[in-house]
């Protein structure tokens, strides 16, 4: 059920939203693109990845001084380092719990560990650590290493790099990731859908909301799937007869939302055969990684502590697969991450353009609703795993919005307290690269997007005509489709040179 806000505060959010989803354009028709192919990998923002992207050997960008202007494209919004003798000192930094201030360095490993905070609560508190509920009106990027303190990496005596939220990557460590970068179109706006962990995150890449969930133990879902009352893109697409296929190595991740389907759940090598061009590629694509589901030995997806080197290879694999067949000419692959994992990101977390409302679905925290077991899971708490899950007696989506949000508890379905934080808010930036002959070349966007922007172009592309676009929930409706960071007139990377990444020579993996 949809609430309705005060209508100042409403008026206000709205001009907020417009402000936000100013269009960006490509240049030439973005029917030109035949395939939509979408690399998610886990857990890393884009500080930990490309805050230092601007002074890698060779790199075409340069940093903002202090920020970028929106019309310069080789500016990226990145750290802010001094570097004296190939040693960089960056003056990016967060508190730590005994008032000494942790700036940014260099990470001293591929395989973090412990695992650092980015569930629903810890993250809140990771964007404000005094007032987690105010991070939409005052987000402050200030509590990383003092939550991780609390929660994930604690205290024991520490050396200037034991608070590795605060770590970066470069070059040396993703080689083939910044060739990428270098040669291809990144966007440094691009953000998370909210700010918490991956199943609601990836709930937004396929249904442009998480209808109430906030938990990843609510990832294991019912034996028929979630069901959103808005639906999923595999809904809309199946409708409209656009194909598509979910490539996956241990877990197809469109498996959240409806039963195994051999039609299009389809093992990673029946992509390589595909891109080589025995047989037909979908026009929608999804590749998955491993997410080590039977443990670490096979594991690419660059959740910590598995090794990054292994998910760069995995990324290497498919984009040369697309690279050198017969599809290059007419697609798009986005290469990107869900969340950012605890780690942490300068840039502050932007109000998530929905036209002014709480809520992509009017579907509120730990207020699941679905179409499991009409009509009682259409009512606000009744959705399928909201107050309880396989894999959690004490994390559900219910205890972790009460607990973010204590006010919610005296009256768990009734109207969601205004003062909490809502779905309102985009997460944090991550990485994301366009690699395509239509990308343009060493090009920054600096247009705000989320998950739901590659619902966005979908839609556009497969899924509209000369007056209509089907969208699933005001999240994809608002969302910026990522056009700016193309050329569809002049094919501008058409022979661009893609390298290629080797596993790690020395795999970290615990």
């Amino acid at each position: 059920m949809l609430r309705i806000n005060r209508a100042v505060t409403a008026a206000m959010a709205a001009i907020a939203s417009l402000v936000l989803c100013s269009p960006a354009f490509a240049d030439g028709d973005l029917k030109k693109v035949n395939h939509i192919i979408i690399v998610m990998q886990e857990n890393h923002s884009f500080d930990n990845y490309f805050g230092v992207l601007s002074y890698a050997p060779g790199s075409p960008y340069h940093g903002g001084s202090p920020s970028c202007s929106s019309t310069d494209h080789q500016c990226v919004d990145g750290l802010r380092c001094g570097v004296v003798g190939g040693v960089f000192s960056c003056a990016n930094a967060n508190l730590d719990d005994d008032g000494s201030t942790v700036r940014a360095f260099k990470a001293t490993t591929r395989c973090v560990a412990p695992d650092l905070d980015h569930d629903w609560v810890g993250s809140h508190f990771e964007i404000n650590f005094t007032s987690p509920n105010s991070t939409l009106t005052n987000p402050l990027n200030n509590g990383f290493v003092r939550q991780n303190d609390v929660t994930e990496q604690v205290d024991n005596g520490e050396s200037p790099t034991d608070d590795q939220t605060m770590s970066y990557y470069n070059q040396d460590d993703l080689p083939f990731y910044y060739g990428l970068a270098q040669t291809f179109a990144i966007s440094d706006r691009q953000f998370s859908s909210l700010i918490g962990p991956t199943f609601p995150n990836r709930s937004y890449l396929m249904a442009a909301t998480s209808f109430g969930h906030v938990t990843t133990n609510d990832s294991v879902p019912p034996l028929l799937g979630y069901k959103p009352i808005t639906g999923t893109i595999f809904d809309k697409l199946d409708r409209y007869g656009i194909s598509w296929a979910d490539y996956y190595e241990d877990l197809p991740q469109d498996a959240s939302f409806r039963p195994y389907d051999s039609a299009h759940n389809l093992p990673l090598a029946t992509f390589f055969q595909q891109a080589g061009g025995v047989g037909t590629l979908p026009h929608v694509v999804f590749v998955d990684p491993n997410f080590g589901s039977t443990g670490t030995g096979s594991e690419d997806d660059e959740h910590p502590p598995t090794d990054i080197q292994r998910g760069q290879y995995h990324v290497s694999n498919v984009i040369n697969a697309v690279r050198n067949g017969p599809h290059w000419t007419d697609s798009v692959i986005f290469v990107l991450f869900d969340e950012h994992g605890g780690f942490y990101d300068h840039v502050r977390p932007l109000r998530a353009p929905q036209n002014g409302t709480r809520t992509p679905d009017g579907v509120f925290p730990g207020q699941c609703e679905d179409l499991s077991l009409p009509p009682f899971s259409k009512l606000p708490g009744g959705g399928a795993e909201c107050s309880w899950n396989f894999q959690s007696s004490t994390d559900t989506s219910v205890k972790d919005a009460e607990t973010l949000c204590p006010a919610l508890a005296s009256n768990p379905t009734g109207p969601f307290p205004a003062s909490c934080a809502a779905f309102d808010q985009l997460g944090v930036r991550v990485p994301l690269i366009a690699v395509s002959p239509f990308s343009k070349p060493a090009y920054v966007s600096h247009t705000v997007g989320d998950h739901t922007s590659m619902l966005a172009m979908i839609e556009k592309r497969f899924l509209s005509n000369s007056t209509t676009t089907l969208h699933l929930t005001r999240r994809d409706a608002f969302a910026n489709d990522l056009e700016d960071l193309f050329d569809f007139d002049n094919s501008p990377s058409l022979n661009a040179v893609v390298g290629s990444a080797q596993p790690p020579v020395n795999d970290c993996t615990p």
